[in-house]
């Protein structure tokens, strides 16, 4: 009976050998031909070194040397390592670590980024496609760096993270994002608050909002296009900077071009200040800043408290709107 034993953990141990092996080898070529397609498309997509880890419970992917860039997009992306673990009875569940320090270019400006602990989980589901079921993203002393030497922002710590809703259309996802000890660039801060008024760091910034997009976050994603959103539900999304506060909650629907229509409520403490900002920041031309302020302040006198407004704003015709109003552009939507 012993013997028996022996030999089926010998040939147990050998099957799992067997399969990691396997496994891993199939992990290692699966990536490989996806870099050789992205190249093939026209991408940038190049890496000095690609080794799977991780024996016998563990397939630890790990691509030193990257260097990613969408000349569609042009977006880019270049990291000394890059590294994707996955159990290796649960492949479908994925953590990805990013390195200390990393590159990413913009159509606009690139960035130095500097954290600790940067990393992903992320459940997709068991097919070729790989959609995604939920992820999170957490990152802790997170510095942004710009080339061009226009001020550092950081963050003490950011989470982000997606869940599909199930029982509703295949590509609807919850979302939230949390930013605790956001400290914007010196430059910014001095031109939205030149008095200085404002502390150096924000007290808050919280996001929660169930967004429907066009099709799934799936490989395809990345591979072929963006999913754009269409329907977005805000269940609130807020600020709090020293004395100033805005919270905002509403739907709206997103047509193919990115314009959005629908009704979002904004409640905002001292947005006397708060009209300031937008105008320094250009967010608000400065001749229409007077007009707006008037007819807030009477809404607010209105509602019994001067330095509190709560009032909904409509979005349509690519413009926002108090009232019959319009107050500036809205938003374009498009992920890119």
């Amino acid at each position: 009976m012993l013997r028996f034993l022996i030999t089926v953990i010998l040939l147990a141990a050998a099957a799992w050998a067997g399969y990691w092996f396997i496994g891993s080898t199939g992990v290692q070529s699966g990536f490989a031909t996806w870099f050789d397609q992205r190249r093939a498309e026209g991408w940038v997509a190049d890496y000095t070194a690609l080794d799977v880890q991780g024996f016998p419970n563990r397939f630890d992917t790990v691509v030193t040397g990257l260097t990613l860039a969408d000349p569609d997009t042009g977006l880019a992306w270049d990291a000394p390592q890059f590294q994707i673990n996955a159990l290796s009875y649960r492949p479908n569940h994925v953590i990805a670590v990013w390195p200390e320090t990393q590159r990413l270019a913009t159509p606009l400006a690139k960035y130095d980024l500097q954290s600790q602990d940067m990393r992903a989980s992320l459940v997709l589901e068991p097919n070729t496609s790989l959609t995604l079921q939920r992820t999170t993203l957490t990152a802790k002393e997170l510095e942004i760096h710009p080339l061009d030497d226009s001020g550092d922002t950081s963050l003490q710590a950011l989470r982000l993270a997606a869940d599909h809703v199930p029982m509703q259309n295949l590509a609807t996802y919850r979302l939230g994002l949390a930013a605790d000890g956001l400290s914007p660039a010196l430059s910014w801060r001095e031109t939205v608050d030149p008095s200085g008024r404002l502390p150096e760091t924000f007290d808050a910034l919280n996001i929660d909002l169930t967004v429907e997009f066009d099709k799934p976050w799936d490989r395809t994603a990345i591979e072929d296009a963006r999913p754009q959103p269409r329907r977005i539900d805000i269940r609130l999304a807020e600020a709090r900077w020293g004395r100033l506060e805005l919270q905002m909650a509403g739907e709206m629907s997103v047509d193919a071009s990115g314009h959005p229509e629908g009704e979002v409520m904004i409640k905002a403490r001292n947005w006397r200040d708060i009209l300031d900002l937008a105008v320094n920041a250009g967010a608000m031309p400065e001749g229409m800043a007077g007009t707006v302020a008037d007819g807030l302040g009477l809404i607010s006198q209105m509602a019994g408290n001067p330095r509190t407004l709560d009032i909904p704003l409509n979005l349509r015709n690519g413009s926002v709107f108090l009232g019959p109003v319009p107050i500036g552009p809205a938003p374009v939507l498009r992920l890119r």
